[in-house]
């Protein structure tokens, strides 16, 4: 089985060293880079870009994910810094993301458009893998690290962060937790029916909830001190597995994938 990692902000690899391949999509050349990690063929993508360059409203997310389904892969693992709106989530814990609310507004977001492409409706009611997610918290808990569960996702534009009023609003539709790069890609995944699961490092506290301005600076250096704890976590995830399809419903979605868009069938899959 191949295993992609996107690695977000502080995450820019997961082996020792890689094979850089670039990658021809329709949406733009996307650059990954593979290895051997713990007995399993591993694709890297580093999010941002390989010098941190893109904005999250500027991410291909669609090239992406389309180079890792052209490279057979089956299987995300994808990091993402979030801020926190609950107490039950400080700082530098893991989260494991479990559901989302989408307030983006500029990126392209599907693969079923244009010329040739039926309109298909994917069912995201269970976004992020569940057999993924337990996997990550069982490992963490193997090399005693804490991974927590339930985390539910707002997704914003960016690149600003949010306001306190916008913070407010979020925790009353039910988010605990804000970002700005969980969707589109995780819908992407899930209609190139691959296996998607997010593992969150919370870098601050959510605007008004935080005592002073935000500061990137501070989401940064966060990660930069919890990078390698999650490097380890994904290693031991990696242990752990066994070549062996998940009964989730993005595995099963992949042969209706094939079946209702021939178009991306012949491209994308």
């Amino acid at each position: 089985m191949k295993i992609a990692i996107i690695g977000g902000t502080g995450i820019y690899t997961i082996a020792d060293s890689g094979e850089r391949e670039v990658i021809v999509t329709p949406y733009g050349d996307v650059i990954v880079y593979k290895s051997v990690v713990e007995n399993h063929q591993i694709i890297f993508i580093p999010r941002h870009g390989e010098h941190h360059h893109l904005a999250p409203h500027e991410v291909n997310y669609r090239g992406n994910i389309w180079a890792l389904a052209t490279l057979g892969v089956e299987q995300i693992i994808a990091t993402q810094a979030v801020g926190s709106m609950a107490a039950i989530y400080p700082l530098r814990s893991f989260v494991i993301l479990t559901d989302f609310i989408d307030f983006t507004r500029s990126r392209p977001s599907t693969f079923f458009a244009g010329d040739g492409v039926p309109v298909h409706h994917v069912d995201v009611s269970t976004p992020y893998c569940p057999n993924l997610a337990q996997s990550l918290i069982s490992a963490a808990a193997e090399i005693d690290y804490t991974v927590l569960k339930g985390g539910i996702y707002a997704c914003m534009e960016g690149p600003r962060f949010e306001t306190s009023a916008e913070i407010r609003m979020l925790s009353m539709l039910g988010a605990n937790l804000v970002g700005m790069t969980s969707v589109p890609e995780v819908v992407l995944a899930r209609e190139a029916g691959i296996c998607y699961g997010s593992l969150a490092i919370v870098c601050n506290w959510a605007a008004g909830i935080a005592n002073a301005a935000l500061s990137e600076g501070e989401v940064t250096d966060i990660m930069d001190e919890c990078g390698a704890a999650v490097r380890m976590i994904i290693r031991q995830y990696l242990r752990n597995m066994r070549d062996e399809q998940c009964n989730c419903v993005n595995g099963n979605l992949r042969n209706e994938v094939i079946a209702i868009a021939p178009v991306v069938k012949e491209t994308i899959l």
